[in-house]
């Protein structure tokens, strides 16, 4: 690789370590192209990206960022998983992918500036979806201005019982 290219492929790398929220890294040995495509595919049908470097442009391109406290971990073949949307997301698709594909391996990652180990990613793979945690929030939400409408509707029904009960008992004395 040229000197120009291999200068661009590290500030775009930069770039990327800024502006993702979280970057995961996987070893592909012993995977195919083909297979490599699927998980591509996937991966960017929720809006992230999976690409294959270069380890010595990652640690050129992890300087002064949270991504330089994952150098040691940049040995064989190495991929970058990263995401500036849902990290839970990428996370799923990432080991749903490798319960299928044994040969992936997730060897770590950053979330914002905290690193992660592979059990920790693997947790964050089996937290629910973004819109279904927001779902929840919204029901739970919802759920007590409900019941106090149904309280504060209850007090001029029940007034409303107890005055036909009024009414009922005055009818049948008379």
């Amino acid at each position: 690789m040229e000197r120009q290219k291999k200068e661009a492929a590290v500030a775009e790398l930069s770039q990327l370590f800024q502006t993702s929220q979280a970057v995961f890294l996987a070893d592909f040995k012993g995977l195919s192209m083909v297979t490599l495509s699927g998980l591509r595919r996937k991966v960017r049908q929720i809006g992230a990206g999976f690409r294959v470097t270069k380890n010595t442009l990652v640690k050129l391109a992890s300087k002064d960022n949270s991504m330089e406290q994952l150098e040691g971990l940049l040995d064989g073949n190495n991929a970058l998983g990263y995401t500036d949307g849902d990290p839970a997301a990428l996370a799923k698709v990432l080991f749903d992918f490798a319960k299928d594909q044994e040969k992936l391996v997730i060897k770590g990652g950053v979330l914002g500036p905290k690193v992660l180990s592979p059990e920790q990613i693997k947790a964050l793979a089996k937290l629910p979806s973004r819109e279904a945690l927001l779902s929840s929030l919204l029901g739970t939400m919802q759920a007590v201005p409900a019941s106090l409408v149904r309280v504060l509707a209850a007090v001029p029904q029940k007034l409303l019982y107890a005055l036909a009960a009024v009414k009922e008992s005055r009818e049948s004395a008379s």
